[in-house]
């Protein structure tokens, strides 16, 4: 029997209503609440995402390890190619590097995290 349930995963960034809104897009999720320091989407049926603010943000650097990713986060998605156009439409960007191009495509949240959309297999 487990002793824990994940609640939620919080992201680090400079503005935590923006990030709060492109993942309630990406999702489907509801922002829960959304202040300038701290904001939450509540995704149907999965864990929380949380966003909260830092003093002096400075993204991750991926693939570059200067300041690692040290963590990101997976979707599914049926569609691969419409998946990246919503999310880039929503305020992602596209590093270069795409190491698994042909099964995810690597994304960049507008605060830098790097995320994958995965084809649902």
């Amino acid at each position: 029997m487990p002793i824990a349930e994940l609640l939620a995963v919080n992201l680090d960034c400079a503005n935590p209503p923006e990030l709060a809104e492109f993942y309630s897009k990406l999702t489907g999720g509801e922002v829960a609440y959304s202040t300038d320091e701290y904001a939450g989407v509540q995704i149907a049926g999965g864990p929380a995402l949380y966003f909260q603010k830092v003093a002096d943000h400075r993204p991750p650097t991926w693939p570059d390890a200067e300041r690692p990713q040290q963590s990101h986060l997976d979707f599914y998605v049926d569609n691969l190619p419409d998946a990246e156009a919503a999310a880039l439409e929503f305020g992602a960007s596209r590093p270069d590097f795409q190491p698994n191009a042909d099964k995810c495509v690597v994304l960049l949240d507008p605060a830098g995290h790097p995320l994958c959309l995965c084809v649902r297999s």
